[in-house]
């Protein structure tokens, strides 16, 4: 159940409408770089995560 070719139309039409094409590209840079911040967070969050873990780990292994 995915969006097909004539709702990717639609939303391009609507937001054409809504902003204007001086302000959609503006939009979309904002849009892509508000994803990429909040994967990147993600990101540090995970890898802080497995730090977490690998060090338990260790620290249980030195124990035995």
């Amino acid at each position: 159940m995915g969006i097909n070719g004539f709702e990717w139309i639609l939303i391009v039409i609507v937001a054409l409408l809504l902003f204007g094409p001086k302000k959609l590209p503006e939009l979309g840079k904002a849009v892509g770089k508000s994803f990429r911040e909040f994967k990147n967070g993600m990101n540090g969050v995970l890898d802080d995560e497995e730090k977490k873990v690998t060090k338990s780990e260790s620290e249980a292994n030195k124990i035995q």
